[in-house]
């Protein structure tokens, strides 16, 4: 992928207002849920176009990191990405940009840290992470 095809992308994320854009080779997709929903979906349901595929997310967390880490992402632009998801990104050899990078990212209501990324804090692997999500997202389905 070249610079321009990047950039494309990332435009694409902050003039469409979306959460997420995915390229793979010449298709594009944008993404609007909040939080890990369409990564996590994207990952059980069509788990080929993550892989090799450029990412330029709004806010990237721990969780949304173990989900691009195992879907075989190559490449990442984040607006906004935590300090332990570039970390679990840069050891599983995922390309990482970034317009700013923070201690944690913060829940909706700005009260304390995102409850994903407090889910995963511990976890070491993106494969540790999984269950975690998996649970978190039932979860709040559930209610």
């Amino acid at each position: 992928m070249n610079d321009n095809q990047r950039q494309s992308a990332i435009d694409l994320l902050f003039k469409e207002g979306c959460s997420c854009v995915i390229r793979k080779g010449d298709e594009i997709r944008i993404f609007r849920e909040r939080g890990v929903k369409d990564l996590f979906r994207l990952l059980n349901e069509n788990p080929d176009f993550l892989d090799g595929s450029f990412v330029a997310d709004k806010v990237v967390g721990k969780g949304a990191a173990a989900l691009m880490v195992l879907g075989g992402v190559r490449e990442l632009f984040a607006d906004v990405i935590s300090r332990p998801a570039c970390d679990l990104l840069k050891r599983s050899h995922v390309k990482v940009g970034c317009t700013i990078e923070v201690p944690n990212i913060e829940n909706r209501t700005k009260t304390g840290i995102c409850p994903v990324e407090q889910a995963c804090a511990k976890c070491r692997t993106a494969e540790e992470c999984l269950p975690l999500i998996t649970d978190f997202l039932r979860s709040v389905a559930e209610k």
